[in-house]
């Protein structure tokens, strides 16, 4: 096999920061690379760098065994390298079919020639088994519906070189499944790719070869034949990792929420949510588990008050909060660690420092009179970034300039610190290291353990049954199944989450 992408020696730098210092990687034509490492390892700035998006200070990149000095994403997509980023690069007020077609555009007699586009994109789909409409606007999708765009979009180009930066960080169990046999597929025609991911399973599952990085640097290098999840994990973090966590006794003290009969239409003013009915009580965590797009978004943004619902009640700790607003419900003892940190969580141009602050920014004693405390502002967040492994020099810095999974960090840190009563987790450990992973589980269990409510929402089937004492089934705005902790695995939850069953006796295969 021919040597697809050789990096050699390559370093990049940043004021205060060596993202990466001196790293050397190569994959051949119909070979998976896993490129993994804890968030701030520097795997995405390597890549941003063969996608064009960045220039190294030092080094050499070569493709097909030539010299090639990548000055833009576009050129990188000519030489036939394509990227699906973790944070999306997709237009939200253009259609899936645009976004697809955009920079590659064919065309008849001067016109878009959309009925040729459309064909070779429902050929991708129907090969690879990746459906959607093409008419929606992305705006209109669900996390793992623009994810599938992404990929489409990539297939579309035609890449012989292929970057998946946490592709699977938003799909469910079935979807990554899918995703991983796309994946073969390519290597078989001979595409060469490169899979950066925190999940070790999914490593051991697809790669051909592994590098691990930790600091800018390579800490490790082998074939995945060689390899174990253990081993990994230890080359990954430095130390022994322990994703046992220990907890408290599971006793469960007065209802903190209680959603009753909550009906609720999504963005398109469709039906999303019918007849909900849950609760969570002190001491507790309440799993939420279903594939994406049947609900659990809606729900959250019910319960969080970014959607007023068609019918029914939102109580917080015995109040009816169903019409206050977001800011009301928080100052009464709600948290959200928002499923989008880019797009609900965050303002990535603004400083790290703000975004720590956007909850309290208001009150004393970080304002008087309308004029901010800056000196007390700064000192809290940088206590925060220490307390949370948020790596950075500086909490000045822009939030932008982070990894995905430090841009988490910070929005943990900032919903943990409110001190919330009931806490809405909507997938915390997405695109989160292992390390960090460890770190937020046992942050969760200590709100639980404190004599506090958790709602967890989340695609990790196993991170699900982890941490929730009961497990709550979605499937199309419905609760189809309730579970205790130790009653069901992910076989039999999938069953329940597909639809093909629901709890009462009711089968709905035909």
């Amino acid at each position: 096999m021919a040597v697809a992408v050789e990096m050699l020696n390559i370093s990049k730098f940043y004021p205060g920061v060596i993202a990466n210092d001196n790293v050397s990687l190569s994959v051949n034509e119909g070979e998976i690379l896993g490129l993994i490492g804890e968030n701030g390892a520097g795997k995405s700035t390597m890549m941003n760098m063969l996608y064009g998006m960045t220039q190294p200070d030092e080094g050499v990149i070569k493709l097909f065994g030539k010299e090639v000095h990548i000055q833009s994403p576009n050129m990188a997509i000519k030489l036939g390298i394509g990227m699906v980023h973790q944070h999306f690069m997709l237009m939200p007020n253009l259609s899936v079919l645009q976004n697809i077609i955009l920079g590659n555009t064919p065309t008849k007699h001067g016109l878009i020639d959309v009925k040729q586009a459309k064909n070779k994109i429902e050929e991708i789909m129907e090969t690879y088994d990746l459906p959607i409409s093409l008419d929606e606007k992305i705006y209109q999708l669900s996390v793992g519906e623009k994810q599938r765009v992404e990929i489409i979009k990539a297939l579309y180009r035609e890449a012989k070189v292929l970057i998946l930066d946490e592709p699977t960080a938003v799909l469910t169990p079935q979807e990554t499944d899918k995703l991983l046999d796309v994946l073969r597929e390519l290597k078989k025609r001979g595409c060469a790719i490169i899979f950066i991911t925190h999940k070790l399973r999914e490593v051991m599952a697809i790669t051909d070869e592994i590098v691990v990085m930790r600091k800018g640097v390579v800490t490790g290098s082998l074939s995945t034949s060689e390899a174990n999840t253990g081993g990994l994990s230890d080359m990954i973090v430095g130390r022994k990792v322990d994703l046992e966590i220990p907890r408290g006794e599971y006793q469960p003290g007065e209802t903190v929420l209680n959603v009753e009969n909550i009906h609720a239409l999504n963005q398109r003013g469709l039906p999303a949510l019918n007849g909900v009915n849950l609760k969570v009580a002190r001491g507790e965590i309440v799993g939420i588990a279903g594939v994406e797009g049947n609900g659990q978004a809606e729900l959250i943004e019910v319960i969080s008050g970014m959607l007023r619902p068609t019918e029914g009640k939102v109580i917080l700790k015995g109040e009816d909060v169903t019409n206050k607003d977001v800011r009301q419900r928080r100052e009464d003892g709600l948290s959200h660690i928002p499923e989008d940190r880019l797009g609900m969580g965050t303002a990535v141009n603004c400083s790290i420092r703000d975004n720590l602050i956007l909850n309290r920014y208001y009150q004393r004693p970080y304002c008087k009179n309308g004029i901010l405390d800056n000196k007390k502002l700064h000192q809290l967040s940088e206590e925060l970034c220490k307390d949370f492994g948020v790596k950075t020099p500086d909490s000045t810095y822009k939030l932008g300039t982070l990894s995905g999974g430090n841009m988490q960090k910070v929005v943990f840190a900032r919903e943990m610190d409110a001190n919330p009563d009931f806490l809405i987790a909507a997938q915390p450990t997405r695109g989160v290291d292992i390390g960090a992973i460890e770190s937020i589980h046992h942050k969760i269990m200590e709100v639980r353990d404190s004599n506090r409510g958790v709602l967890l929402v989340s695609a990790e089937l196993d991170e699900i049954l982890s941490l929730s004492d009961r497990i709550l089934v979605m499937y199309e705005g419905e609760i189809v199944a309730e579970f205790k902790r130790g009653e069901a695995d992910e076989r039999t939850m999938g069953t329940y989450m597909t639809g093909a069953k629901r709890q009462g006796g009711e089968n709905n295969e035909e």
